[in-house]
């Protein structure tokens, strides 16, 4: 009987972790073929681009490389096992990327303007990874308090 038991619990077992490796091997497909779609719609973004010229170019180019970044950064974050550190990363990446495209636009301007609008996008950053960072904290100790 003890037998019995043991043999149905090992079975019960190795199907259960047939059927997670299995949705393991889905999630991965699904997420490999989220990463191919970001990837050519990068790769059609940028050639939209390629009539553009000089800064307007740049601009259009750290656009899409931005959107790129973002949109692998959202994809990683669905199948993160830690979702408040996967989201604060996504945040750090709109962040980052947004700062990439402010800086490319601020080259448009120059002297003092260029100055002011190259500082601007930095507090725009760094106003915008502390409230990610303020966010991961919050969800990591459950809190609710700003």
């Amino acid at each position: 009987m003890q037998l019995k038991l043991t043999l149905i619990a090992a079975a019960l077992a190795l199907g259960t972790a047939s059927f997670v490796q299995a949705a393991d091997k889905a999630d991965r497909k699904v997420h490999n073929a989220d990463d191919e779609r970001i990837e050519s719609e990068y790769k059609l973004a940028k050639e939209k681009c390629d009539p553009l010229s000089g800064n307007q170019k740049d601009i259009c180019v750290a656009e899409a490389k931005a959107k790129e970044k973002v949109a692998k950064a959202e994809n990683d974050a669905k199948n993160a096992k830690d979702q408040a550190k996967a989201h604060a990363r996504v945040e750090r990446v709109k962040a980052d990327a947004g700062y990439d495209v402010a800086k490319q636009k601020c080259q448009e301007n120059k002297g003092n303007e260029k100055d002011v609008c190259m500082k601007q996008a930095k507090a725009d950053r760094d106003r915008a990874k502390a409230a990610g960072a303020k966010h991961e904290r919050s969800a990591t100790t459950g809190s609710s308090k700003p």
